[in-house]
């Protein structure tokens, strides 16, 4: 793991003031790849030259670079499932361009880990924004402006990325174009896209697919502070226990943004979110599935932490009368740590997809 931000999205952007460099930063060994100077330069810049109309070069937007930065056997679990092979990625990401003709990815943050030898991890998180000036498989174009977050979780070598788990804040993109959520997931649970329902299967390799056969913090144990140890401590206390860790680990100015456009501040409205969450999900069991971070003490750490959970849908009103489902539920979490507590929290989890589950519970 990378003990300090020398590679960062933080260094890269020059605080968030550049997007794209002149100056791409420090060196570092990348056996393989299409002359990137470093992981973060990478996955920054083919997002760039992927999804956007024009580089700082005036490049034109190149969906079929997918080709040469996916393997052609790759899998993407995404919203809806399991995606498989770089040709499947083009053809999605030209529906969405064509949607949104002016859409612009800008990179918020990038947690990495890994080498050119084992392959990069790397966690993307991104803010979406365009207009949907055509129809889309949503329906005919509303001319609303969107704006929201996506988390892409990759691991890639040699120019490939070959595994990716990655959440679109779906919910959130079909609110800001004025769609009714429940009629829209009940649509699709009548008629799905590919890869849903997941079946268990693929639910199964969604949860263990890059994970460690230990996790770190027993097979690697470090002195101070362990962030593997940290995060999953603090996700079993929130989500299987009794939420102590909120008190104990978040700072009390936190910052929280989230699925389906949920933006709050303090420890106050974060437990009143894992209430109501867990209200509609009594026995909800949690495993975390897969750490990895960047930092140190002195410069505080960056954590990614992707999870994944089942739950009977027996309890609460958030997702209306209760259906009996047993319902799939994963998420990736990306953490700001200052003085060993949580200051920033991102986090995604497939809120329309459980919306679609528990729809098609209902209406069969």
């Amino acid at each position: 793991m990378p003990a300090d931000f020398d590679i960062s999205i933080e260094r890269y952007t020059s605080g968030r003031s550049v997007r794209i460099p002149d100056d791409y930063g420090p060196a570092q060994d990348m056996r393989g790849f299409d002359g990137y100077r470093n992981v973060i330069d990478y996955i920054v810049r083919i997002t760039h030259r992927i999804w956007e109309s024009a580089d700082h070069a005036g490049a034109p937007r190149d969906v079929e670079y997918i080709d040469a930065c996916y393997a052609p056997n790759s899998m993407v679990y995404d919203d809806y499932g399991l995606q498989r092979g770089s040709r499947k990625i083009v053809g999605d990401t030209r529906h969405t361009t064509g949607a949104f003709p002016d859409i612009v990815l800008d990179a918020e943050e990038v947690i990495w880990a890994g080498d050119d030898t084992v392959g990069f991890h790397t966690s993307h998180l991104t803010r979406i924004m365009g207009t949907n000036a055509s129809p889309s498989r949503y329906g005919p174009a509303t001319g609303a402006r969107v704006s929201f977050l996506v988390i892409a979780n990759c691991v890639a070598l040699e120019n490939d990325i070959f595994l990716e788990h990655v959440l679109y804040n779906t919910s959130a993109m079909l609110k800001q174009l004025g769609l009714d959520l429940w009629k829209e997931a009940m649509r699709l649970a009548a008629d799905p896209p590919p890869g849903w329902p997941r079946d268990q299967l693929v639910w199964d390799g969604l949860r263990s697919a890059a994970t460690p056969d230990r996790p770190l913090s027993q097979a690697e144990p470090v002195e101070g502070f362990d962030p593997d140890a940290f995060a999953r401590s603090i996700h079993d206390s929130i989500w299987n226990g009794d939420g102590s860790a909120i008190a104990e680990h978040y700072d009390g100015d936190l910052r929280f943004e989230g699925t389906t456009d949920r933006e709050f501040a303090g420890t106050d409205a974060y437990r009143a979110y894992v209430d109501e969450l867990r209200a509609a999900f009594p026995d909800l069991a949690l495993q975390t599935d897969e750490v990895y971070w960047m930092g140190n003490d002195t410069d505080g750490w960056l954590v990614s932490t992707r999870w994944s959970a089942d739950g009977t849908h027996s309890g609460g009103t958030i997702y209306r009368e209760p259906t009996g489902k047993r319902c799939q539920i994963w998420g990736i979490t990306q953490w700001r740590i200052k003085g060993g507590r949580v200051v920033r929290e991102w986090q995604l989890f497939n809120e329309f997809d459980l919306m679609m589950q528990i729809a098609r519970a209902r209406h069969g």
